[in-house]
């Protein structure tokens, strides 16, 4: 790996603070987008292969590059929507799922701080979610994943020649990445080049937060009540919702989010008058 657009110094976070939720919602314009050439890299997979930049000289396919981790909400929800992504183009699209840091370390599934350790977390995060793609392994400092932005869970769809021609902010929202999957196969350039829709991916992951933090385990919660109050509100009413399937249960609870907080200002107002 030669090129890392952010520092590597607070990479290895082990108690993520709201500077660090923030500056991870950030896009600079830095990042590689639609249009740039892939950085420099060569990782070791879980299966003793590797997945490397040189390899694009010979590449016959087009790849879809997605980042996780473990304990990453976003992850958790693209699980099965990856799987039938892979399903429907992995003869035609090389899929590799590049496991970062820990999204939201517990306990359970603490920051790695060896590259032996990292690896162990790349083949639970396989084993979990049972992926029949490969899965990478970024090292310890996080060079690829600092290279293309440190959001936990992002997507590239990449040409044959290692140029991205599509950029989703977020994993989970894979009806974007379908699209341009199946533009990228018929031979033609995604209708789009980027899609964004953070509210969408926040509202999908939310019911699928909880399986997240069981993976991570204690203080990972706590973490998140201090560093993103709202986020972790989110989870904890998404409980409510349990009777839905996960997919559908953000909406009600972000709908409940907001009429508690158009009551609490009711109740304030009245309270001043």
């Amino acid at each position: 790996m030669t090129v890392a657009t952010h520092s590597h110094r607070r990479y290895r976070i082990q108690h993520p603070t709201i500077r660090d939720v923030m500056r991870d919602m950030r896009i600079p314009a830095t990042d590689p987008g639609p249009g740039d050439r892939v950085p420099d890299f060569d990782l070791p997979t879980t299966d003793s292969g590797r997945f490397a930049s040189e390899q694009f000289a010979d590449a016959s396919r087009p790849v879809l590059l997605v980042f996780g981790s473990l304990t990453c909400p976003v992850t958790e929800s693209a699980g099965n929507g990856l799987h039938e992504l892979h399903a429907r183009y992995g003869r035609q699209v090389r899929f590799v799922m590049v496991n970062v840091r820990e999204a939201h370390p517990g306990e359970a599934t603490t920051q790695p701080e060896t590259a032996k350790g990292k690896q162990r977390h790349a083949s639970g995060l396989e084993s979990h979610h049972g992926f029949p793609f490969e899965v990478a392994v970024d090292d310890i400092d996080g060079s690829l994943h600092r290279a293309f932005g440190t959001r936990p869970s992002s997507a590239y769809v990449i040409d044959p020649t290692g140029t991205i021609v599509f950029r989703a902010h977020w994993s989970n929202i894979t009806d974007a990445l379908d699209e341009a999957l199946a533009a990228v196969v018929a031979g033609h350039q995604p209708p789009r080049a980027t899609a964004g829709h953070t509210l969408r991916s926040m509202a999908k992951m939310t019911g699928h937060a909880d399986v997240a933090f069981a993976n991570a385990g204690s203080g990972a919660m706590r973490d998140t009540w201090r560093a993103a109050p709202p986020f972790a509100a989110m989870i904890m009413l998404s409980r409510l919702f349990r009777f839905l399937p996960r997919d559908r249960r953000g909406v009600p609870t972000l709908v409940t989010m907001a009429a508690m907080l158009a009551l609490f200002v009711v109740v304030g107002l009245l309270a001043l008058t």
